[in-house]
């Protein structure tokens, strides 16, 4: 239908109205989408150091003790470390002396160069093989020198008061034909005799002398 004037202006005041607030409601609405929360990620806490207290807490690795000694065997032993060195040194004094002997010699005189390292028992065998005819004579005849040198191996067996040792003997001789050599390894033990040693026994390693 036709509208007047009057009409017209009242439907046009309508419309602007409308369109106002229509406007003013999508404002308000956009405003609204486009204010988002901060994100996490955006503004994560920053990581806090490690108070003094936690790193103490912070159990570390324990340092290996350095220059640990060596476990101490002579207490486990029935002689003492300086006893042991005693006993070696009557062996190798016995052992050089047993391993040097002259042609000029009679028992006697041989043995008297390490009496007072062997007991009388001792002494007394040593006199008797040293005097066999066979061995004398040829010592004589070759006019036989020997000049003995030890070396200690092994300690073979001990007990409360006695070391048998286990011993290289070489004999460097000289005779008329000439110069030689003679190596015999024994087992030499001593027995403790107060407060030193002397030696009981001697025997070649292969006869097993314990």
């Amino acid at each position: 239908m036709d509208l007047n004037a009057g009409q017209r202006k009242a439907v046009f005041g309508l419309i602007v109205v409308l369109l106002v607030g229509l406007g003013a409601y999508l404002f308000v609405s956009s405003s609204r989408g486009s204010g988002h929360s901060p994100s996490a990620a955006t503004h994560s806490p920053a990581p806090q150091p490690t108070s003094p207290a936690t790193q103490a807490s912070t159990p570390s690795p324990s340092p290996v003790a350095a220059g640990s000694s060596d476990p101490d065997i002579y207490q486990w032993l029935p002689f003492t470390e300086a006893q042991l060195g005693s006993a070696a040194g009557v062996v190798t004094q016995f052992s050089d002396a047993y391993g040097t002997w002259s042609y000029s010699q009679n028992a006697t005189s041989y043995v008297t160069t390490m009496r007072s390292l062997i007991t009388s028992e001792l002494a007394e065998v040593i006199e008797q093989g040293y005097s066999v005819p066979g061995v004398a004579s040829q010592r004589t005849s070759k006019k036989q020198v020997s000049t003995g040198s030890t070396v200690i191996n092994s300690i073979r067996a001990f007990g409360s008061s006695s070391i048998t040792f286990v011993v290289t003997i070489t004999e460097q001789i000289t005779a008329t034909a000439g110069q030689s050599r003679n190596s015999n390894q024994y087992a030499v033990t001593v027995v403790s005799s107060g407060t030193s040693w002397q030696v009981n026994d001697i025997e070649l390693a292969s006869a097993g002398n314990s």
